[in-house]
């Protein structure tokens, strides 16, 4: 990266981390990110290690996981608490799995809904409402 020791505006933050300002400071009030201190009369200035934290923050967002969960990676983030980060990733992708399993079955059904509207075409009741009324049966 170039050499941005704490020479960005919160709006140069902004832009170089392509998020919104707004981001950047909901993130301090999370603790997500720390909060340059103002020099008197001056601006806060932000620079290459806010730009990774932010990367890093949106980069775990992109995996699912919560900004709870981020907070708790971010406090591994020294290099020596591998297994505890690891443990954490595990129960993630265990959340992800769940999701899929749970898509596939929503999957299953409305493409099971959507072929019997089309079975039925022309019919005066729709066979997807009426699944709806009478609910999902689980095989």
């Amino acid at each position: 990266m170039s050499d941005n020791k704490n020479s960005m505006t919160i709006g140069g933050l902004a832009r170089a981390a392509n998020v919104h300002i707004e981001t950047i400071r909901y993130y301090q009030r999370r603790g997500l990110l720390p909060e340059p201190q103002r020099p008197p009369g001056g601006i806060r200035r932000y620079g290459d290690a806010d730009i990774d934290r932010l990367t890093f923050v949106k980069t775990a967002q992109q995996l699912g996981f919560s900004l709870d969960e981020i907070i708790d990676l971010l406090r591994l983030d020294d290099g020596t608490h591998c297994q505890e980060a690891s443990a954490l990733a595990e129960h993630k992708l265990w959340d992800v799995r769940e999701k899929i399993s749970r898509l596939e079955k929503i999957e299953k059904v409305l493409g099971e809904m959507v072929d019997r509207c089309h079975a039925h075409a022309g019919n005066i009741s729709c066979p997807l409402i009426a699944s709806l009324h009478e609910g999902i049966r689980e095989n």
